[in-house]
């Protein structure tokens, strides 16, 4: 019995996790059904490249299906390879030896073979049916007669008596057969149906698994743009700072040559002064009065024609060259920190200009000077009506966005409750209901902390998690690629979320305040 069902184990498609149909095979060695195949490479069709669900080697052309004759010879002999003898059902009337029955009789309640089945069938018209061990299910427990009949009013299967005199007299009922056909008829399609979403389950798992691959070679490539792009930037460091420590080492080499001279110099006036000193000190040893007056003395002022340098007549370090080098460097680096961003295929991500609109705020949010502070107020402000001012807490931004790529940072620090976003210029903003909140309504997008933190849009949310309180968040727009993302600016930038969809209007930066709130754009 094990060695039976670890074949049977092994005779299993790993896509549709039955036996093998029509089994072939692909160069890397591995079987599927004909059929499963065919369709995981229909499904890898639009990429331009096929691999194998099991291993995953990758081929450029559609991979050649050839049949697994061997394979489809074991699957069939299993199929058609008698039971265990455990489980083999024998005649009831060969008492002497042990022979396999072909039929069952429901009336009887015996198995017979085939020449018992012959003497059987000529004396008595019974129920015959395949051989079984058991009965008891086959027959009416209130009547104990053979269930021929089905009842469509009451799903049961019944007897005669069931039908003439029983809890069934009246129903319309029918034969076994022809109500087991007319089940089956309607269960094909059900089962064609089963079949097609098991095929686009087959699709979405092969989807899903291209996507991974393909995510992954993304994320080499980015790695490797990253690099590059470090690489430069160090390169560009380096040489700045050899710049730097050239000029250090230049001036170094010119003071030292100064220190040297100046040296030189007062080593020969030290020179000098020894000479000298050696001199007057001989004349000064002469005892006899006439012959020292008598000598030529020179100059004994004690005064010196030759000027004797000190530390502050040497050439010193002039660090404000150094500074001016660094600024300038730093300077020149931050501009070309963009073509070298250019060079390694990154975007810019550079912040949008974005102003809130006083003429769209709710009389009761204040909005700052600056117009970058929305914050909640009882006291109505009266500011006059207008079709762009919402009744609702709601405030947009001045300007829309129609195409292109935009980015703006939050900071909600000071609320305890938010609710920020887009909304397009279609969005209702007389009614104080789903209609007008952003992220309520299919022509909205947001995320808010109100009991709970959540993305959501047509009044259809997501949960998210974050480990840490969002004080502020950056909000990216591409409106081309239909891609709005929200992110968490901590130490690191986590993703929060991102909406994709068709935008067909313009869009606005959209911030619903709360009571006892404040919002503020950052700039």
């Amino acid at each position: 019995m094990m060695a039976s069902a670890d074949l049977r184990d092994e005779l299993d498609c790993s896509i549709c996790l039955s036996l093998y149909t029509d089994p072939v095979s692909l160069r890397c060695g591995h079987n599927f059904c004909r059929s499963c195949i065919v369709s995981a490479l229909d499904a890898q069709e639009a990429a331009g490249v096929y691999s194998c669900p099991d291993c995953r080697e990758e081929s450029p052309q559609r991979p050649t299906l050839e049949k697994n004759r061997k394979l489809a010879n074991i699957v069939e002999h299993f199929l058609s390879s008698p039971p265990d003898m455990e489980s083999r059902i024998f005649c009831t009337y060969c008492t002497k030896s042990s022979i396999p029955a072909v039929k069952s009789c429901l009336q009887c309640e015996t198995s017979m073979c085939q020449e018992h089945l012959r003497a059987h069938n000529k004396v008595v018209n019974h129920s015959i049916i395949e051989p079984t061990l058991s009965f008891e299910g086959r027959k009416c427990s209130t009547h104990h007669e053979v269930l021929k009949y089905y009842c469509p009013v009451d799903g049961a299967c019944i007897c005669v008596s069931c039908w003439v005199a029983g809890d069934h007299k009246g129903h319309d009922v029918q034969l076994l057969d022809v109500a087991c056909e007319k089940e089956k008829e309607k269960m094909r399609p059900v089962i064609e149906k089963l079949k097609s979403e098991r095929e686009e389950a087959v699709r979405s798992v092969q989807n899903l698994k291209d996507h991974e691959t393909e995510q992954r070679e993304t994320s080499a490539a980015l790695t490797e743009r990253v690099s590059g792009l470090f690489t430069d930037l160090r390169e560009k460091l380096d040489g700045l700072e050899k710049r730097i420590q050239d000029e250090i080492t230049r001036q170094q080499d010119q003071v030292s040559l100064s220190v040297s001279d100046l040296v030189r110099q007062v080593e020969l006036h030290k020179d000098e002064l020894t000479k000298k000193i050696t001199q007057l000190e001989g004349l000064c040893n002469i005892s006899d009065p006439l012959t020292f007056l008598q000598e030529d003395c020179g100059d004994i002022s004690g005064r010196s024609c030759d000027v004797i340098s000190e530390v502050g007549d040497a050439q010193c370090l002039d660090e404000d060259v150094v500074s001016l080098l660094l600024h300038r460097g730093l300077l020149h680096f931050t501009h070309s920190l963009m073509d070298m961003k250019e060079k390694r295929q990154f975007s810019k991500v550079e912040k949008s200009d974005i102003l809130l609109d006083i003429g769209t705020a709710d009389n009761h949010i204040i909005i700052s000077e600056d117009l970058r502070s929305a914050s909640y107020t009882a006291t109505s402000q009266n500011r006059p009506d207008g079709p762009k001012r919402f009744t609702s807490l709601h405030v947009f931004s001045s300007h829309s966005f129609s195409s292109g790529r935009h980015y703006w940072e939050v900071d909600v620090s000071q609320a305890e409750r938010w609710l920020i976003g887009v909304g397009g210029e279609s969005l209702e903003r007389k009614v104080a209901g789903n209609e007008s909140f952003i992220g309520y309504n299919n022509k909205s997008w947001a995320l808010t902390v109100n009991d709970g933190f959540v993305a959501r849009h047509n009044d259809v949310y997501k949960e998210l998690i974050s480990e840490s309180p969002v004080q502020t968040v950056g909000i990216h727009l591409d409106y081309e690629a239909g891609r709005l993302s929200f992110y968490q600016l901590c130490d690191p930038i986590r993703h929060l979320h991102t909406f994709t969809a068709s935008f067909t209007e313009p869009l606005y930066a959209a911030f619903f305040v709360f009571a006892d709130s404040s919002i503020r754009i950052m700039k």
